[in-house]
């Protein structure tokens, strides 16, 4: 009997918890067994969920910070997995090959296809995981989910439509994965009290939201416009946070007042305006966060108190309390760059939605009448200007005369003052010219990160950055300010599109954002130049290495280059663009060697040129600025034949006098005036001319310098030359086989 006892002693707590723990638990259902081994697999075998086995039972699974599985009546009701796979906040451009997410084999369907079978399933947390894909619509078939948190994946594309169809969700936490576009109206969410979904790039409008949340975070996307006034129902709410994001306008008195509200953060927006001294705080309001906006004026004395206790940030702003530190003086509000757009007033367009379309109407079935007559004017205009372009293209077939050898006389025997046609079109090969919009700009740029600026000047700034499609570009800020801004910048802006040319870092396109602000309008014009990523032609001279590339051949073709892209500037448009500040760090060169002029003057209604102030006086009529390009021309052509860096105007008559001193003397003076790298590539007749035209276009008198018709004709003249003499068998076997390889400009 004592034995008994002493058995029965050991046995109790066991019977007792087998007794007291419900059937239902003991055993999870085969099914669902299956679909958790499916997961596994799924998700390619994470550490967190190794040594599963046959004989697992997880319902019985000890929880653990990384690993939950919570089963009710023979169901799983939650699964719980926290990977290690990292997020897109520390892998900025993943891919699906990528360490940090699944590999190219998982399928973010086929996952939630098994995960949907779980109908019991209530709460649905996958984080860090590197889940990568669209979102599956079919997640709304999760009818028992009250919390879904697949948050630190690379998830991306909308949030599907259909998730606003979970009634019974509670929490709902997509943060940090990549997801883009509007986020669904999630307004029939009535049992929604929690939504993170910051660090996406949603945008630009804000949510629609049940007023029952407690809990919006939406922090770093890419929201615009107004804090909507439908917050002011939001009597819940404790926690908002929408920092980081583009969000204008005035902060609203409502929100430092909402009963339940405890931690408010609206810090890094473009927020402006005074703060008004009378507003009201929560008495629940613990912390407030409103630095890095546009904001003036004083502190409200209900957020001022907050700071006594180290919960009020409020520096970035150029706030005028004189105990206030860390503030931007008034001018840094005021700023263009701060993209304070004034957004559209929705509800007018939706009153006046009604007018217009009648008007809109009548103005077709007007205009129906008159269409059928433009369009044969039409037909005839294009077949006139067909015929005269045929025309054109037919006189320029004659233009080029047949190669000289090294002893034919230089005299032209065209007329030099004519244009070919073909020097005025643009480029082909890149993409159409277009209007992007204020948020492609600032996400080409990084939200105008420093580490992107490359140079300021007196009225903007020169970013690099990069388009959404992968292309690399450039991104010039003009500030335009006048009292007639909108007609005149719309005249200025239509050269824009025309400014592509093969021998020009070409404009792609252009964003106006008008700051309403002032008692004057006033836009900062972005304009997004092609990239050329090849280093400059001053690079390729101070190289030893680049400048074995650049034999007479390649120089001479560089320079027929530039002189083509002054040109099209002075005649390719209407009106000319000249004063251009040619420099030959200005100079790009391509991956073919070809010659793109850069920072080139763009006629805005500005005191500056777009990257820079250039230092010309903007007085100067444009036959003087034409002048002066063709000087500026002679001194890049001074150092592509000597070599030499020009660094004063003492060292450019120095070798200026060498070439003049070498063309009165014998071949051999002109021949050491030259770039050592370069003898035994020219033919001497070429070089000759080439420096006749170059002492040309320095000459001190503006008027006796050439035309840029003259110039091309002498440059091309010299290249015909030097092909004749190559064509020869006379060019030097050290590089004659790399020749036809490094002809960057086809001419």
């Amino acid at each position: 009997m004592k034995n008994f006892w002493v058995s029965f002693c050991y046995l109790f707590p066991v019977i007792t918890l087998v007794l007291l723990t419900p059937v239902s638990i003991a055993q999870l259902s085969p099914r669902e067994n299956r679909i958790l081994f499916q997961v596994q697999k799924l998700l390619e075998y994470p550490q967190v969920l190794q040594g599963w086995t046959n004989w697992t039972n997880f319902c019985y699974l000890p929880p653990s910070p990384s690993l939950k599985i919570v089963c009710s009546d023979a169901h799983i009701t939650e699964i719980t997995i926290i990977g290690d796979k990292g997020s897109p906040s520390h892998s900025p451009k993943p891919a699906s090959n990528s360490s940090k997410t699944l590999s190219e084999r998982f399928s973010i369907d086929s996952l939630f296809t098994d995960l949907t079978k779980l109908s019991s399933l209530k709460v649905l947390s996958l984080v860090s995981l590197g889940l990568w894909g669209p979102l599956p619509a079919k997640i709304n078939r999760l009818w028992s989910l009250e919390a879904l948190n697949i948050s630190s994946n690379f998830i991306y594309g909308q949030i599907p439509s259909s998730i606003s169809s979970l009634k019974t969700l509670r929490n709902l936490v997509l943060a940090d994965n990549l997801f883009n576009g509007s986020v669904p109206d999630l307004k029939s969410l009535a049992s929604l009290e929690e939504l993170n979904l910051g660090n996406n790039k949603l945008g630009p409008e804000f949510p629609s939201l049940s007023n029952n949340l407690v809990s919006i975070v939406l922090r770093s996307n890419s929201l615009r416009f107004l804090i909507p006034s439908e917050l002011s129902h939001f009597n819940r709410l404790q926690e908002f946070d929408i920092s980081s994001n583009k969000i204008s306008g005035n902060i609203p008195s409502f929100l430092f007042s909402l009963p339940s509200m405890q931690y408010l953060n609206l810090s890094a927006n473009l927020l402006s305006g005074n703060l008004s001294v009378r507003k009201t705080c929560s008495a629940a309001l613990t912390s407030v966060d409103i630095s890095n906006n546009l904001l003036v004026g004083k502190l409200p004395s209900c957020i001022g108190s907050k700071s006594s206790n180290g919960t009020l940030v409020y520096f970035g702003n150029c706030l005028s309390d004189g105990k206030l530190s860390h503030q931007h003086p008034s001018s840094y509000c005021n700023r263009e760059k701060a993209l304070a757009v004034k957004p559209p007033d929705r509800s007018q367009n939706q009153k006046k939605h009604s007018s217009i379309t009648l008007g809109l109407i009548l103005g077709i079935t007007g205009g129906c009448a008159g269409f059928a007559a433009l369009l044969a004017l039409l037909v005839l205009f294009i077949l006139k200007k067909s015929k005269a372009e045929r025309a054109n293209n037919n006189n320029f077939k004659g233009y080029i005369a047949n190669k000289f050898s090294s002893r034919t006389s230089p005299g032209p025997n065209i007329d030099p003052r004519r244009v070919p046609q073909t020097l005025r079109i643009g480029a082909l090969g890149i993409p159409a010219h277009r209007v992007f919009t204020a948020e492609e700009i600032e996400d080409a740029t990084n939200n105008f990160d420093p580490s992107n600026l490359i140079r300021e000047g007196s009225q903007g700034q020169l970013y690099e950055g990069w388009l959404r499609d992968g292309s690399m570009v450039l991104v010039s800020s003009v500030k335009a300010k006048q009292k007639n801004l909108p007609q005149s910048l719309v005249q200025h802006l239509e050269v824009l599109p025309k400014l592509r040319h093969r021998h020009l870092v070409s404009v792609l396109g252009h964003c106006v954002v008008t700051y309403l602000g002032h008692p004057h309008p006033t836009s900062t014009v972005f304009i997004v130049f092609e990239h050329i990523c090849n280093g400059s032609l001053r690079d390729h001279l101070a190289d030893w290495r680049k400048k074995e590339r650049l034999k007479w051949p390649q120089r001479m073709a560089i320079s027929i280059g530039v002189a083509r892209g002054i040109q099209f500037l002075h005649t390719g448009v209407v009106p000319g663009i000249f004063g251009n500040d040619l420099k030959i760090e200005k100079i790009l060169l391509d991956d073919s060697l070809n010659a793109r002029i850069s920072e080139y003057n763009i006629p805005l209604p500005s005191k500056s040129t777009p990257i820079e102030q250039n230092g010309l006086n903007r007085d100067m009529s444009n036959e003087e600025a034409e002048k002066e390009d063709i000087y500026q021309l002679g001194v890049i052509l001074v150092e592509i034949i000597s070599g030499k860096q020009i660094t004063s105007a003492n060292v450019l008559d120095e070798l200026k006098h060498e070439l003049e001193r070498g063309l009165s003397e014998t071949q051999s003076t002109l021949r050491g005036a030259t770039d050592p790298s370069i003898r035994g590539s020219f033919a001497y007749e070429s070089l000759r001319t080439a420096a006749q035209i170059t002492i040309s276009c320095l000459s001190k008198v503006p008027s006796k310098r050439p035309s840029m018709e003259d110039i091309l004709w002498h440059l091309q003249y010299s290249m015909q030359v030097q092909e004749a003499w190559t064509s020869s068998g006379n060019l030097s076997g050290n590089f004659s086989g790399n020749l036809s390889g490094n002809l960057g400009t086809k001419y």
